[in-house]
């Protein structure tokens, strides 16, 4: 598959697209500094780069071309914490990229997301209630952004097929095994490899499981 990658020069981005070229896909790589790619990547036959802006719908419009899905590892950076900004940028630039892939007819989004995105299906949990509350207390801008992303990617049209990888606390460990599920379900943990995340989006690329779903993810 030809596919569109955003948040390539994140730790999990870089995981993702090495992971997709394993898996002999070729990648599309958006990104606002293309210098922070490692030269193997950017060497590659099969990656093209993009630079540009999440808010440039006609670069956007033009980096879509010809691809069969959208994998993202966007996030609030952790380093921001309290310093992000207030206006849900990142739920707007969602908001940006879903109409430009209705306009480019690219109907399958996979992207990253965090316990704070409740769904329906998850149960009480001690850890992850008080993993939550810290991050709404302590980085709230960051909080409501990844919420509204949740939303945004929700209520698109019924023509999207998104899957939202919800992420416990991330870690650079290089063990790619996980687990999918729900919080409370007795089996999802409170961290994940960076790897494993990658691992599980590539998998629900070719395997299409948690359609329209936000499973959480931990390692096994």
């Amino acid at each position: 598959m030809h596919l569109f990658i955003l948040g390539g020069t994140g730790p999990c981005g870089l995981q993702l697209i090495k992971q997709a070229l394993a898996h002999n896909h070729s990648v599309v790589v958006y990104v606002r500094s293309p210098q922070k790619l490692p030269v193997d990547i950017t060497s590659n036959p099969a990656v093209t780069v993009y630079e540009g802006q999440l808010i440039d719908a006609e670069k956007l419009y033009e980096a879509i071309q010809g691809v069969h899905a959208v994998l993202s590892a966007l996030g609030p950076a952790v380093k921001n914490g309290p310093f992000h900004p207030s206006n849900t940028p990142l739920a707007l630039a969602y908001s940006l990229i879903i109409d430009v892939m209705k306009r480019r007819d690219v109907k399958r989004l996979i992207l990253l997301g965090t316990a704070s995105m409740k769904d329906e299906h998850d149960k009480f949990s001690v850890q992850f209630s008080v993993l939550v509350s810290g991050v709404a207390v302590f980085a709230h801008n960051a909080y409501k952004d990844v919420v509204a992303i949740g939303e945004t990617v929700r209520s698109s049209a019924n023509d999207l097929v998104w899957t939202i990888a919800r992420v416990p606390i991330l870690t650079d460990k290089p063990d790619t095994a996980f687990v999918a599920g729900y919080i409370g379900d007795g089996k999802i943990g409170t961290r994940l490899s960076r790897a494993a995340f990658a691992a599980f989006v590539i998998q629900e690329l070719e395997m299409n499981e948690w359609c329209r779903k936000a499973p959480m993810v931990s390692s096994a």
